[in-house]
């Protein structure tokens, strides 16, 4: 593929871009973009997650004018940085923060290279703006191009304010996706298409996904492997081997040329690749923690609540109050979910008496901030003491999302 003459020099120094390139020059991830737009059944965008090292986990979410202090203070300390992306802990393009510390960045290091990674449901509408400001690398993670695939992979999209799901919200996805390539290929942009690799789901649909963005023009493809991750509807999926991996890597090799050294970044990345050192800049004099930071939650204008699900796996409600070994604590906005946290419930005790009394108040009040609970039974004395609290109780046996959209709409 003929490159660009404007943007050769910055190709040879972009360390996901160029293989050469990881070995020497460092980049560093701005999470300045809290909100997304999606939901994918594999992500949970967990904040201030230190012990991670995936896509969309961060330990602070800063502002576009912390940003740049960051930036200027990570350039002292390590002076082969070359880039600056944008990549989260949501989508950067649901996020007017990301064009403006894009902007910010470019005034004052025009030197560093700017990139974004995104899911391109936005990117039409943005793909100029962006190349406006200086951006000449972009991202797009696109993990099929049937719909009826897609359905299984997208929980949810949030377009022009309404939210999607299912076979509609996957095609809608995927047509964006597909105009915001086109569109930035024409404006001279580097594209790199990032696929999750989900064994079962979109495996053997990866090879025509690879072969009609090629024919795109796009320049490098990256196929990631899933990271099975705890409070999302792919959590029980096997990650594919290595040796799949690399099978399917050769296979579309033969067709594009395949990113092969990616380490599947924290959205706070800095250093090299598989050098991550952005905890040693975390909270630094001048860049700290954004004031009220924003939870990572998925793009809408809806107040979120918290609900309290007493499921042992995550996807029934299966436990009686009383009973539960864990609740799961969920925040919602009555159409998208985010899963916040596991609350082990101690059942040591015995349960009658004041024994059980204590027992239910000890659930209680590790519930607390929840305004629902969700439970396959209930007993008089929890249903009392909720009730007292102003907690909602529902009773289910079924989906553990489904069941929770509902009992909003109550």
């Amino acid at each position: 593929m003929d490159v660009p003459e404007e943007i050769r020099k910055a190709l040879s120094e972009h360390p996901c871009f160029c293989e050469d390139a990881h070995h020497t020059f460092a980049r560093m991830h701005l999470p300045v973009a809290p909100r997304c737009n999606i939901q994918c059944n594999y992500c949970n965008r967990k904040f201030d997650c230190c012990n991670e090292s995936r896509p969309g986990v961060t330990s602070e979410v800063l502002s576009p004018e912390q940003a740049l202090e960051k930036v200027k203070a990570v350039k002292r300390e390590i002076p082969q940085l070359s880039v600056i992306g944008i990549a989260g802990p949501g989508d950067p393009l649901a996020n007017e923060d990301t064009f403006s510390a894009l902007e910010l960045i470019g005034k004052e290091l025009p030197d560093l290279t700017l990139c974004v990674s995104t899911n391109g449901l936005a990117l039409p509408g943005s793909a100029k703006r962006l190349y406006d400001l200086g951006v000449r690398f972009v991202t797009v993670t696109m993990n099929c191009l049937d719909p009826e695939i897609g359905a299984k992979i997208y929980d949810a999209v949030v377009f022009d304010g309404k939210k999607y799901s299912g076979v509609e919200g996957a095609t809608i996805l995927r047509d964006r996706q597909l105009e915001g390539i086109r569109q930035c290929v024409g404006l001279g942009m580097l594209v790199k298409v990032n696929i999750v690799m989900i064994p079962g789901i979109n495996d053997e649909h990866i090879p025509e996904l690879v072969r009609t963005v090629k024919d795109m023009g796009i320049y490098i493809v990256n196929i990631l492997p899933l990271i099975p991750v705890e409070g999302t509807r792919f959590s029980d999926l096997r990650a594919p081997t290595p040796l799949e991996r690399r099978d399917m890597m050769d296979r579309c090799g033969l067709d594009m040329k395949m990113m092969r050294h990616c380490r599947q970044c924290r959205a706070d990345a800095i250093g090299l690749l598989g050098q991550d050192r952005s905890q040693e800049f975390v909270h630094i004099e001048g860049c700290g923690l954004r004031d009220n930071a924003p939870n990572v939650t998925i793009d809408t204008e809806k107040d979120e609540t918290k609900v309290a699900v007493a499921t042992s796996d995550g996807k029934t409600v299966n436990s009686g109050f009383g009973n539960a070994s864990e609740f799961r604590i969920y925040a919602t906005d009555g159409n998208t979910i985010r899963f916040l946290k596991t609350v082990p419930i101690d059942r040591s005790e015995t349960v009658a008496g004041d024994d059980h009394r204590h027992h239910i108040q000890s659930i209680v009040s590790q519930l607390d901030g929840c305004g629902t609970v969700i439970v396959e039974e209930i007993g008089p004395l929890p249903s009392k003491i909720l009730g007292k609290m102003g907690i909602r109780i529902v009773i289910s046996d079924g989906d553990v999302n489904d069941t929770i959209r509902d009992s909003l709409k109550e």
